[in-house]
């Protein structure tokens, strides 16, 4: 792989050993995938943040880290909110080594919106190339806002983001962001059932590039549960929401393909994964009007967001729902050993696994008539 003067002299630890270590992590994966060179990156979010999920030897590792980034860069969720821990039952001890890994992201001038959707604070612009980490952030910059990002491990998302640069390998290359597999969707669909064809898709397609068509155009949030769950079941980094012309190898599904929903009486319903919008909150909120909620209901959105709709949010609270933020089920130590009712196809994948978790998924309405016992 090519490295210019800078690149070089930063292997060499011209520039401290903490980037040395960084630049030594892009060109073994520059190697690994046949990259000819490194690419500048206009921003980087990092995986990794949750003690739950990198515990004392990923504290240990960032405490070792010094300097700082030299790209914007964003965290995935931590494993709590950070100001309604106790809320959520978070013991003490959790509290304090997961603030602990907070203020080490920080001291190398990371951004701690702790959200797996960083556009909304911030989208990238078009054909920018990103090294993000968190799946659903990947497949929506690639396929709904057009930037260009690999999915990266949390290690790589922050050594692209301590140098700025990443290999070009990947979704880098417009070789590689070709549809080689079409779906064809002949009925309609609406709001969680685009989560439900994510995950149902996902685990037949693998990380083929699918092209999709479909009889109405999904809004923004539906391609994003479309994403989180094909990113989640078969690791689909990007796709096509738009009809276009169709590959060789079609898939027709039927409504009862996606039709996997079903009731339950869980411990807990929570939505919000990936992070609610600001439209999603407005939906609940109106769902929830005039209601008291009976049974746990958490509302995961990122802190940006909730911010920004603070009247929204005491809408939603005023029925006994709660608005967490910084954090989600599937990263907070909160919903393990839980049986959960979700309106995700991410989360019902990764619910039993990450969280061993009684998972099963219902539209956004049947969640909420569930949380009230109606």
């Amino acid at each position: 792989m090519h490295l210019n003067r800078n690149d070089e002299d930063t292997l060499a630890g011209e520039l401290g050993p903490v980037k040395q270590k960084a630049m030594e992590i892009l060109v073994a994966l520059g190697d690994i995938y046949g990259a000819e060179k490194l690419i500048p990156i206009e921003s980087a979010q990092i995986a990794g943040v949750s003690y739950k999920t990198i515990g004392e030897a990923g504290l240990e590792y960032l405490t070792d880290l010094t300097g700082s980034v030299t790209v914007p860069t964003m965290l995935n969720p931590m494993g709590m909110d950070r100001y309604k821990w106790r809320q959520m039952g978070i013991k003490e001890a959790f509290v304090e080594k997961q603030l602990a890994i907070i203020r080490r992201y920080e001291s190398l001038g990371i951004d701690a919106q702790c959200t797996c959707t960083p556009y909304y604070v911030k989208a990238p612009r078009k054909e920018a190339h990103l090294s993000w980490s968190e799946s659903s952030a990947v497949s929506y910059a690639n396929s709904v806002l057009g930037a260009r990002t690999n999915r990266e491990g949390g290690p790589s998302a922050l050594a692209a983001a301590l140098v700025g640069k990443t290999p070009d390998y990947g979704y880098h290359l417009d070789e590689n962001r070709v549809p080689d597999i079409s779906i064809k969707i002949d009925f309609p669909l609406a709001g969680a059932d685009f989560g439900a064809l994510g995950y149902v898709v996902g685990k037949i397609i693998n990380s083929q590039v699918p092209q999709f068509s479909f009889v109405t155009p999904p809004s923004d949030d539906e391609l994003k549960a479309l994403g989180a769950g094909m990113a989640a079941t078969g690791s689909v980094a990007l796709f096509y929401p738009e009809q276009g012309a169709m590959s060789s190898e079609i898939i027709e599904l039927e409504r009862s393909d996606v039709d996997i929903y079903s009731s339950s009486e869980p411990d807990v319903v929570v939505l919000g994964c990936p992070h609610c919008s600001r439209s999603e909150l407005t939906e609940i909120a109106r769902l929830l009007e005039g209601r008291t909620v009976t049974r746990p209901l958490w509302i995961c959105t990122s802190r940006f967001v909730a911010d920004r709709c603070s009247s929204l949010i005491s809408r939603i609270e005023a029925t006994g729902a709660r608005v967490i933020c910084d954090t989600c089920m599937i990263v907070s130590p909160a919903f393990e050993k839980r049986s959960m009712m979700v309106n995700s196809g991410k989360a019902l994948e990764y619910g039993p696994n990450l969280c061993n978790s009684h998972t099963v998924i219902g539209t956004t309405s049947s969640c909420v008539n569930t949380a009230c016992n109606t």
